[in-house]
Order: C-alpha cells, then sequence, then structure tokens
C-alpha cells in the first residue's frame, strides 16, 4: 500500500516537478498549498491545476497571513526587482525574500503530516539558481528536519522518524525542468511570476520569470507560459 507524503506545491515550476518525483516514488502525494497573503492569487490556482493534473490524492490550501507583517515585495506595496542579470540576482538576499515563510510552510506541512500519519515531506526548494534565500539552504532543511523530530508524538513515541526531501536542492533550472519532463509535467499548468497582469499572465522580466526562461532556453524546450513581453 503506497505510504502518504505531504508535498508543498505552490503552483510553481519547483513544486511541480518535486510532486511528480514524489508520485514517481509511489507516494500518495497529498498537495499543500498555503495562502500566505501573497499579493495575487494565480499561483494558488495553478497549485491547484497541478495537484488534479499529477493525481494528488488530496489538495489543501491554509491560510497563513504574512502579509500583516510586509517587508517582502511578494507581500507588501514594494517594486518587484526586473531585468536583472544573473550577478545582481546572486548579490545578497532579494526584497522578494518572505521573512520566515519556508519555516511557517514546513510547519503547517508537518501538522499536516503528524494527522496523514505520513513519515514523509517533499519541497520544492532549491539553492543553485541565484534565488539568495535564506530558508533554501540544506543547512536550513537539515535542522528543520532535527527539529520536527523532537515535536512531534510519533517521534517521541519511537513509532516512526519523519524526513524532510528536497529532490532539487541541488539542481540547476535547466536540470529540474529535464526531470520534470522526463516525468510528465505540464508546465503550461503552473505559474512562476512574481508580478503577473490582473490575467495572471508573466511579465518575462522579474527574477523568477528570467531564470524560468532561461532554463527551458538551456534544456532546448519552449516555455510553454505565455509572457507579456
Amino acid at each position: 500500500m503506497p505510504q502518504p507524503a505531504v508535498i508543498l506545491l505552490s503552483g510553481g515550476l519547483d513544486s511541480a516537478t518535486v510532486l511528480a518525483i514524489a508520485r514517481a516514488a509511489g507516494f500518495d502525494c497529498y498537495a499543500l498549498a498555503v495562502d500566505y497573503g501573497q499579493r495575487h492569487r494565480h499561483e494558488l490556482a495553478a497549485s491547484r491545476r497541478v495537484a488534479d493534473s499529477l493525481g494528488a490524492a488530496d489538495h489543501t490550501v491554509v491560510s497563513v497571513d504574512l502579509s500583516r507583517f510586509g517587508a517582502s515585495a511578494l507581500t507588501a506595496d514594494i517594486e518587484v526587482p526586473k531585468d536583472r542579470d544573473e550577478a545582481a540576482m546572486g548579490a545578497g538576499i532579494p526584497i522578494t525574500y518572505v521573512p520566515a515563510r519556508n519555516t511557517v510552510f514546513l510547519s503547517l506541512a508537518l501538522a499536516y503530516a503528524e494527522v496523514l500519519g505520513a513519515a514523509d515531506i517533499f519541497m520544492g526548494v532549491n539553492a543553485v539558481d541565484y534565488s539568495g534565500y535564506p530558508d533554501c539552504r540544506p543547512e536550513f532543511i537539515a535542522k528543520f528536519e532535527e527539529l520536527a523530530n523532537l515535536a512531534t508524538k510519533a517521534a517521541v513515541e519511537g513509532t516512526s522518524e519523519l524526513s524532510i526531501h528536497v529532490p532539487l536542492i541541488d539542481l540547476t533550472k535547466t536540470e529540474i525542468i529535464q526531470r520534470g519532463t522526463e516525468l510528465g509535467v505540464d508546465y503550461g499548468l503552473t505559474h512562476s511570476c512574481y508580478d503577473p497582469n490582473e490575467a495572471g499572465i508573466s511579465c518575462g522580466r522579474c527574477d523568477a520569470c528570467r531564470l524560468r526562461l532561461a532554463g527551458f532556453t538551456a534544456a532546448g524546450l519552449i516555455d510553454p507560459l505565455e509572457y507579456q513581453s
């Protein structure tokens, strides 16, 4: 019988690939999306599309309003950086970093995993492609896994040890796209843009769009999304 796993599914390219990887590994996948007060909801709609497309056992959306704290271009009225090259993207922590977001996401996934009796959480963090986010580093994931195995009923009782899987952590965007394509991910269902228009059409100029487009180009593939420019 397949074992349950919680998949943090934002609706972006990376998390869609992770869902496909977890499914291919034989897990019964429970997708978890977080409405964290982001400036648009297009990625939440994409999360539902991807979950349905890849046969997730369930798709749950949890709301935690991180916009109350602001301080990020993804949750506050702060301009999203555009047209930056790789050097600029790799210089420091970008304003699109949402304070404590991945810590909050993993905590919610941990709670869901406890309820499901799942010993596995999958997350699409990546430490290679210039994101600069402190909560995408392998050291952070390792420490959170350590914490999780101190904080759960199953761990204390010795019935289960929780594992956090980050299969994309050392991959380039090109390698992620190639892996997802092999697994049948429809990237036309995903959403990556930080600053889409009201119709949800990607800007083509923010860091997320530029990294995505460069990844498809390097993979010799065409990005199926529509772009404003």
